[in-house]
């Protein structure tokens, strides 16, 4: 994935895949992002999820928006996924995070560009996601970039 930069109103940042070296950078915004969805991000799974990103073992993918002083603001985790009754691919967003005072400069926007720059790297044809029905501040944003289906999502416990 090529890196991109963009200007907002108050600061440009460069929206890349994550590296090695962006995890103490990375950690603050997961848990962050974790308490914000009340789901703690213990050291265990904070260590866990970054192996996903960073081995490549899970198909889990990493992008981080980076302000100009080399900050990181923002991230997006995303995978890959199979589409049987489709005939074809998609991708599935399932993180994305934009520190509170970054917001509203359009990086969330920028994120899941590039995720989308990704999916179609990938040959996919679709860029889902999920969001909590509360989570009325995201959807504004997603209600503008994408088209909200009318499938609901259940979870069975293991």
């Amino acid at each position: 994935m090529s890196e991109s930069t963009s200007a907002s109103p108050t600061s440009a940042v460069t929206i890349r895949p994550m590296r090695d070296r962006d995890f103490f950078s990375w950690l603050p915004l997961f848990v962050e992002y974790g308490d914000f969805y009340n789901s703690p991000v213990t050291d265990q799974k904070a260590l866990l999820v970054w192996s996903w990103i960073s081995e490549g073992k899970h198909d889990v993918h990493g992008l981080v928006a980076e302000n100009a002083d080399g900050t990181l603001v923002g991230f997006a985790h995303y995978r890959g996924f199979a589409r049987p009754l489709a005939g074809e691919v998609g991708v599935y967003l399932d993180d994305l995070f934009v520190q509170p005072d970054a917001r509203r400069n359009g990086i969330a926007t920028q994120l899941i560009e590039a995720v989308g720059e990704a999916a179609r790297a990938r040959g996919a044809r679709i860029v889902r996601w999920v969001t909590a029905e509360d989570n009325a501040d995201a959807q504004k944003l997603y209600d503008q970039v994408a088209a909200r289906t009318t499938w609901l999502t259940y979870d069975m416990g293991l």
